[in-house]
């Protein structure tokens, strides 16, 4: 029943400034941009954007994958995110942290290590 992840979606009150935001995360422009929905391909999944929603660090959190958890967390830190979980082992070599972004949505990190994007379909 489940593939695996395809898209997450962060609800922003400001499309334009979460499109800035996340843009400078991704280090990518959107590639869909529309008034409606913004969405980025990340490794081929999808992270979008929909305008008008009520952001909130209660809802689901999103892991996206990253080489060195360290150093994505202090990138995330000096774009605007606020620190929800600093980077910690949870076990096997796989490291996760969380911030919350401008809008108060948690965005999570992972750095693991015996993930194989080969086996992604």
């Amino acid at each position: 029943m489940i593939l695996g992840l395809r898209t997450a979606t962060y609800p922003v009150p400001d499309l334009e400034a979460g499109k800035a935001f996340y843009s400078k995360v991704l280090a990518k422009e959107p590639y869909f941009d529309q008034p409606f929905y913004v969405g980025y391909n990340v490794g081929g999944f999808e992270l979008g954007l929909v305008p008008d929603g009520q952001p909130g660090s209660q809802g689901p959190t999103i892991y996206w994958g990253v080489k060195d958890a360290p150093s994505a967390m202090q990138k995330l830190l000096s774009l605007g995110a606020t620190m929800l979980e600093a980077v910690h082992d949870v076990g096997d070599g796989i490291r996760v942290g969380t911030v919350l972004d401008p809008f108060d949505n948690s965005f999570g990190i992972i750095e693991n290590p015996h993930f194989d994007a080969k086996r992604v379909s």
